[in-house]
């Protein structure tokens, strides 16, 4: 299933892909497609059974040789698993936090040189002359090179594993309907996973100076609406990772 989130005259935010191909292995996640002018830039393209299905996606909006960049939240493999076939088939840049690049060659990258490090206080990255997207640092959250994407376009803030539910678990659909219902979704994951409130309200902190109308994670629902100050209210009384020791 691929589903636009936005779509303006030269501009879309596209779910690629739902948790639902039966080609993923393991955790299911979503992939993303920002389509800029014809210009296309991946959010974390999993692992390497799911570029098929992918690329027959993106084909539906933009041309492959159109993509020019990849953008990695984190280092876990159901992000980078899938990155050599994607750097293969593409002229794409790849961008991830300096912490990680001297660990992407065990994926089997030759590549490397289409490999960019994201500066630990996050960078803009200019599409073109008309759109800049922030990277926005989420340092241990729960990667210590964790990072965001923001579009200011269609108000989309992408966030990898922060608001990450595991599912099946509730009766929600594509958008997060009952956040009350879906808490023990997340609740679970975040205590775990996030190494900190401290982290968790500085994340909030910086993500409330922002206008959001979704946000998108990288597992499970979406958020929009009072549902996005809902998920933000709830990290930031989240007591998880250290403080649960």
């Amino acid at each position: 299933m691929d589903k636009i989130l936005f779509d303006s005259k030269n501009h879309k935010f596209i779910l690629l892909g739902f948790a639902e191909s039966k080609e993923e292995l393991g955790i299911p996640s979503n992939q993303y497609l920002i389509v800029h002018n014809n210009k296309g830039i991946i959010l974390d393209p999993g692992g390497f059974g799911l570029f098929p299905i992918l690329l027959s996606r993106i084909l539906k909006y933009t041309k492959l040789n159109n993509i020019k960049a990849i953008i990695l939240s984190h280092q876990d493999p159901d992000i980078c698993g899938g990155l050599n076939i994607w750097l293969e088939m593409t002229n794409a840049k790849a961008y991830i936090s300096k912490l990680w690049l001297r660990f992407i060659p065990h994926y089997d990258i030759k590549r490397t040189d289409q490999i960019y490090g994201i500066p630990d206080e996050g960078m803009d990255l200019e599409v073109d002359e008309r759109l800049k997207l922030k990277i926005i640092p989420a340092h241990f959250l729960h990667s210590p090179g964790h990072v965001n994407v923001y579009d200011p376009v269609s108000k989309i803030l992408f966030t990898g594993d922060i608001g990450a539910g595991l599912l099946p678990c509730s009766e929600n659909k594509l958008f997060v309907e009952d956040f009350e219902e879906y808490v023990k979704c997340i609740d679970s994951f975040h205590k775990r996973y996030m190494a900190s409130n401290e982290a968790l309200r500085k994340w909030v902190k910086r993500v409330e100076k922002l206008d959001v109308d979704i946000i998108a994670p990288q597992h499970g629902y979406l958020f929009k609406g009072e549902n996005v100050d809902k998920l933000l209210k709830y990290l930031y009384d989240l007591k998880c990772g250290v403080d649960l020791f």
